[in-house]
């Protein structure tokens, strides 16, 4: 279950390809090899409403949080979260550049006995692995 919901400030719309940058938020989750590719989900959701320390409206941010199941060591976390982090700030350095920005990540972990999930995505993949 590695949920990432990335929520950012509306003015970054002409300076971030977000369809681009959910996808790479993807692809880096799937490199750290430590979640289940059925569960990956990467939404983004545009904040038009925002205020961000003085007020100006040219300041932009984009902040990202991961919920994922229980079961996973810190250590293994921490390599985890610093590889997306890593690319994902890679990819957002134009921003840094150009902008005034302030990026965040944070990883939450979701207690098993309040979390409840129905997904048939898993078998699918299983499916299309063995008959291709």
């Amino acid at each position: 279950m590695p949920h990432f919901t990335i929520e950012y400030s509306a003015n970054l719309d002409d300076l971030v390809d977000m369809g681009a940058t959910v996808e790479l938020v993807r692809k880096a989750a799937v490199e750290t090899g430590i979640f289940p590719l059925g569960g990956i989900r990467v939404r983004a959701v545009r904040c038009e409403h925002y205020a961000i320390a003085d007020g100006r409206k040219t300041y932009g941010f984009l902040d990202m949080v991961l919920r994922l199941g229980e079961g996973r060591d810190l250590a293994t976390r921490k390599k985890a979260g610093e590889h997306i982090f890593k690319a994902l700030s890679a990819h957002l350095d134009p921003v840094f550049a150009n902008s005034k920005f302030a990026l965040s990540f944070d990883m939450q972990i979701n207690d098993k006995e309040t979390s409840w999930k129905r997904n048939n995505i898993h078998d699918a993949l299983k499916v299309e692995t063995v008959n291709g």
